[in-house]
Order: C-alpha cells, then structure tokens, then sequence
C-alpha cells in the first residue's frame, strides 16, 4: 500500500479543496501517518474522509476536522496547548508539530497509555500526558494559549474556558443530538463565541459537568 500517495491525495483532495488554507497545517498534515493511529483492520481506510473506530468505542477525527481545528487555533511554536481527549494521539501529533508544548488529557486508561506509548516511539518530547476527567482540564499548567477539545459536552465546561490565556483561542464541539463546533475567544476578559459547523463527535465522558463549575 501506498501510503504516501494516499496522503498526499488526501490533503490535496479532502483539505485545500475545503479552503483550509494555513500552509503550515497543510504541512503537517501531509507529514503526520494517520496509518500509524488506526487499528489494524482499518489501516487500508486511514486516509478516507471519515471518522474510524479506535479502542474503546472511541473514533480518530476525521482528516479534515482535524485540519479545521487545528486551523482555527492559529497555533506558533510558542504555543502552549491544552488538548482534551487524547484518544488515539493522532490530533495530539498534529498539534505537537506546531505548537510549543502540549498538554493532553484523557480519561480513558487504555487510550491515556496507549497513545502514550505510541508517541514517545515517534519521539514526540514535547507532549505531557495526563489521565483524568477532561472537565476540569490541567490547571496546574494554565493558563493555555490554545485549548483543543476532541469530545462533545452538552456545554462549554467552564473551567477550561477559565483556563484559557487572553488572546487565547479554544475549538470545542457542543451539544447533544445537535451539535456545533464553535470557535471561543478570549478578549479583554471576555469571550466572544462563533459557531462554525456541524460535526458529529462522541461525547465527552466524566463526572466533571455535573459538578458545580
């Protein structure tokens, strides 16, 4: 199987014919082996424009979802990023070859170690890695240029919003039968909220929207 020309198709095909535009996203994503993120039995679909299984009922991002998120954080490599939902790593990776430092945060054991593993063998150093309820984010690392959510909550949780730096951007898909990916600022204290499509994620697990935030 030819990999590389599948993901070079893939890029040209599902992502610059979709206006993503920002030439260092299109770079990654043409450098990041989405094959190396998917189960076995999927490897031949790694490159498709869809969404895939992973462990534990969980999905890899489809290709251009990943590449609008990403996009939309407008990330530097002094970026430091929160990310909420490690799953398989492939999104992480992404992020990883842009920003600064990343965050990740998964609340799933199998997925938290086994995304783990997998990235320190692609020799990723500049990922930490936290298992817990993404609900409540990392707060002894904030405050975050950029937040990444790759699960769906009924709501914006609060105290990720809390800790997201000024000037700071978060991507973040809401709702429940009916969800948004919505695109959340933080200006002069304040935040200023675009929704910017559609997406159909899975939902955000743990017990942390059901506490007081």
């Amino acid at each position: 199987m030819d990999y590389s020309t599948l993901q070079r198709e893939m890029v040209q095909n599902q992502l610059e014919k979709r206006d993503i535009r920002n030439p260092q996203v299109l770079a990654v994503m043409r450098k990041v082996k989405r094959h190396l993120f998917v189960k076995p039995e999927y490897v031949n679909l790694a490159y498709q424009d869809s969404p895939l299984p992973i462990a534990c009922r969980q999905t890899i991002s489809q290709p251009y979802i990943v590449a609008l998120m990403t996009e939309l954080l407008a990330l530097t490599p002094e970026s430091k990023v929160l990310e909420i939902g490690t799953g398989c790593g492939y999104q992480t990776a992404v992020l990883a070859e842009l920003a600064g430092e990343v965050y990740s945060v998964e609340i799933l054991p199998e997925l938290a170690e086994s995304a783990r593993e997998r990235l320190l063998a692609l020799n990723y150093q500049n990922i930490h890695f936290k298992r817990g309820d993404g609900h409540f984010g990392w707060h002894e690392n904030a405050p975050y240029d950029a937040v990444l959510v790759a699960a769906a909550p009924k709501k914006v949780p609060q105290r990720l919003v809390h800790q997201l730096d000024e000037g700071g951007s978060m991507v973040i898909p809401v709702g429940d039968t009916a969800q948004h990916l919505l695109l959340i600022q933080k200006i002069a204290g304040e935040t200023d909220t675009t929704r910017v499509t559609a997406v159909n994620f899975v939902p955000m697990t743990g017990f942390g929207g059901k506490r007081a935030s």
